[in-house]
């Protein structure tokens, strides 16, 4: 038997441009090893996903649930 956990949602569509990637960041950084939390933007977080890999490596997991066009969801997990 699997127990979910409620996870944080971050929504930036209407956070300024440069505040998005910051928090972000400050979001990912606060998880403990296994949490996770729903990113959700206005377009396809690509450029994000490789400042992960560049700043961080492979400490985390990408999971697009929802590709556009108007709406991106993506969960962001802190792997073990």
């Amino acid at each position: 038997m699997t127990t979910a956990t409620a996870e944080r949602t971050i929504d930036v569509r209407t956070i300024v441009p440069r505040e998005r990637h910051p928090l972000i960041f400050d979001a990912y950084h606060s998880l403990t090893a296994g949490e996770a939390f729903l990113l959700v933007n206005d377009h396809d977080p690509k450029p994000l996903y490789y400042q992960f890999q560049a700043e961080l490596g492979p400490v985390f997991t990408w999971d697009y649930l929802e590709k556009g066009p108007e709406v991106w969801k993506v969960r962001i997990t802190k792997n073990p």
